[in-house]
C-alpha cells in the first residue's frame, strides 16, 4: 500500500465496498507516521488508540450494510491552527500546549468527519500560521519528504510533508498568505486555496486573519482535493462569508477535463525577479499546454500598484490583535522571535492605515479585472519566485536568499480570489517547482479544472525516495 500512488477516490471504494478495511488504512498511516516521522516531523500529535477505534467503528458500519460517506476510511491530518476534537489546538505556540483538548470539530473538520475520514493526529506548524516555513519552538521544524534539509514551506507544511511521504493521503490546510499553495509547491503537490467563503471558517473564535485566511483539503493531486472539497463546501451559519447555497459537485466535473480555451500567463506580474530554475520550468509547462491548443496571451503586469505591503499590514494588524496582549508580560518571551517582530508592527498600524490597506483588496481586484481577466478567464504565473529553502533560511532566488521568495501568492488572499498550484518540474537539486493558476472572483471550477488540465498534459509523477 502506498498513499502516493492510490488516489483517495480508489482508497475509499474499496473501503466502501469492503475490499479494503478502514483498519487497514489506519493501520498503515501509523506504521508510515512511525517510521518516518522522527526524521519528517510532519505531525505535532497523534492519537492512533483512538483513530483505530474509529476505524473499527466505520467497518462495522459497512458490514451492517449501512452507508458510509465519499471519504470512508480515509486517515486525516488536521493543521494545528483548527480543532479537531480529542486533540490540543497548540497553534504551534508553547503559551497553548496546556490547553485542555477541543471538545468539538472545527467545521472544516466535522465535515471531513462525516464523509468518512478517520483522524489520526494533528500536523505541524509555524506559530499561529505566521511565516512560509514551517517550524516553532515548540515542536521544531518540519522537514522536506524531498530534502530533509529543506522545509516544506508554510505554513500548511505539516499537512504538505506528511502527504509527500505518504503518511497520509489527506489532510487539512489553511492559506492566509500563500500557506496551502506554498507547502503543496515545495513538496510535489496539487493545492488549491478556495475562495473565502468555500470552505467553513467560522466557529466559536474570529478568524485569525480578518479577511485573508480560507481553510481547505490537501492531498496529493487535484482530482481528491476536488473530491474532498464536495464533502466540506457549502453554506455556515457561523461564518459571515460563506456561499449561500450548493453548487454541482466538482470531483465528477474532472474526471474528463480538455485545456482551457485561453490562458493569461505573467512570468513575474511586472514585480517579483524569478529564480532561473523556476522561470524556465514554468515557462516550459506553459508552451506545453499551449502545445495542447490553448491560446496563451502574456500579461506584463497583474496589478497596478503591488499590494504585499497592504497585504503585511492586514496580516500584522490581526497579529498584533491576538498577541498584542502579552507584551510586557512574562508570556511574551514564549511567542517566536519572527512573530514577537509582526506583532511589533502590527501595534504601531493606524485604525486609518488598515483601512487603507484593506481599500488595496479592491484595488487589486479593478486591476486584476482589467489587466487579466478581461483577456483571459485564468492567470498563470510562477507559485514561488525562489527555489526551498533550507532549515532555518529563506528561500533562494538564482542562490541568494531572498524575503521575495514568496512574493507571488499573497494577493489572492487580498483579493479572496481561487488560487492553486500544480507541479511542472524539479530543480536541479530535485525539490519540486509549482506554477500557480489563479481564478476570477468565484471561479474555484474554472481553476480545478485548469490545474487538472496540467496535471494531465504534463505529466508530473514523481514522488520522494523515502
Amino acid at each position: 500500500m502506498d498513499f502516493r500512488r492510490t488516489s483517495v477516490s480508489e482508497l475509499a471504494t474499496q473501503v466502501q465496498s469492503g475490499r479494503l478495511a478502514a483498519r487497514e488504512l489506519v493501520e498503515h498511516a501509523l506504521r508510515r507516521i512511525e517510521e518516518l516521522d522522527g526524521s519528517v516531523n510532519a505531525f505535532c500529535a497523534v492519537d492512533g488508540d483512538r483513530a483505530m477505534a474509529d476505524a473499527a467503528a466505520l467497518d462495522e458500519r459497512i458490514t451492517a450494510g449501512q452507508k458510509v460517506g465519499p471519504l470512508a476510511g480515509i486517515p486525516l491530518g488536521v493543521k494545528d491552527l483548527e480543532d479537531a476534537a480529542g486533540f490540543v489546538t497548540t497553534y504551534g505556540s508553547g503559551l497553548h500546549v496546556d490547553d485542555p483538548p477541543a471538545t468539538a470539530d472545527s467545521a472544516h473538520v466535522a465535515r471531513l468527519r462525516a464523509a468518512g475520514c478517520i483522524v489520526v493526529g494533528k500536523t505541524n506548524t509555524p506559530e499561529h500560521g505566521h511565516k512560509g516555513v514551517t517550524d516553532n519552538p515548540t515542536f521544531g521544524a518540519t522537514r522536506n519528504p524531498w530534502s530533509l534539509d529543506h522545509s516544506p514551506g508554510g505554513s500548511s507544511g505539516g499537512s504538505a510533508a506528511a502527504i509527500a511521504a505518504g503518511m497520509v493521503p489527506l489532510a487539512t490546510g489553511t492559506d492566509g498568505g500563500g500557506s496551502i499553495r506554498i507547502p503543496s509547491a515545495l513538496c510535489g503537490l496539487s493545492g488549491l486555496k478556495p475562495s473565502q467563503g468555500r470552505v467553513p471558517n467560522g466557529g466559536e473564535r474570529a478568524p485569525g486573519s480578518l479577511t485573508l485566511s480560507t481553510r481547505g483539503p490537501m492531498a496529493r493531486r487535484i482530482r481528491d482535493v476536488a473530491l474532498a472539497l464536495d464533502a466540506c463546501v457549502g453554506p455556515e451559519p457561523t461564518d459571515i462569508f460563506s456561499f449561500p447555497g450548493l453548487h454541482d459537485p466538482w470531483h465528477p466535473q474532472l474526471a474528463e477535463v480538455t485545456p482551457p480555451e485561453r490562458v493569461a500567463y505573467s512570468p513575474t506580474m511586472g514585480h517579483y525577479p524569478v529564480d532561473a530554475e523556476v522561470a524556465a520550468a514554468v515557462r516550459a509547462a506553459v508552451e506545453t499546454l499551449a502545445e495542447a491548443g490553448t491560446e496563451v496571451i502574456e500579461v506584463e503586469t497583474a496589478f497596478d500598484q503591488e499590494p504585499t505591503l497592504a497585504w503585511f499590514k492586514v496580516w500584522c494588524a490581526s497579529r498584533a490583535r491576538t498577541q498584542g496582549r502579552y507584551v510586557d508580560t512574562p508570556e511574551w518571551e514564549l511567542i517566536d522571535p519572527g512573530l514577537r517582530g509582526l506583532v511589533e508592527y502590527g501595534l504601531g498600524l493606524s485604525a486609518v492605515e488598515l483601512v487603507e490597506a484593506l481599500d488595496v483588496c479592491h484595488q487589486t481586484n479593478l486591476s486584476l479585472e482589467a489587466n487579466v481577466f478581461s483577456k483571459a478567464p485564468i492567470l498563470l504565473t510562477p507559485t514561488l519566485a525562489g527555489q526551498a529553502p533550507r532549515i532555518g533560511s529563506d528561500g533562494t532566488i538564482d542562490g541568494e536568499e531572498s524575503p521575495s521568495w514568496v512574493g507571488f501568492t499573497p494577493f489572492a488572499n487580498l483579493t479572496r480570489s481561487p488560487a492553486g498550484s500544480v507541479p511542472c518540474g524539479l530543480t536541479s537539486e530535485g525539490l519540486p517547482i509549482g506554477l500557480q493558476v489563479v481564478g476570477a472572483q468565484r471561479a474555484d471550477l474554472d481553476v480545478l479544472c485548469t490545474i487538472a488540465a496540467l496535471e494531465d498534459i504534463v505529466g508530473f509523477d514523481e514522488v520522494p525516495a523515502l
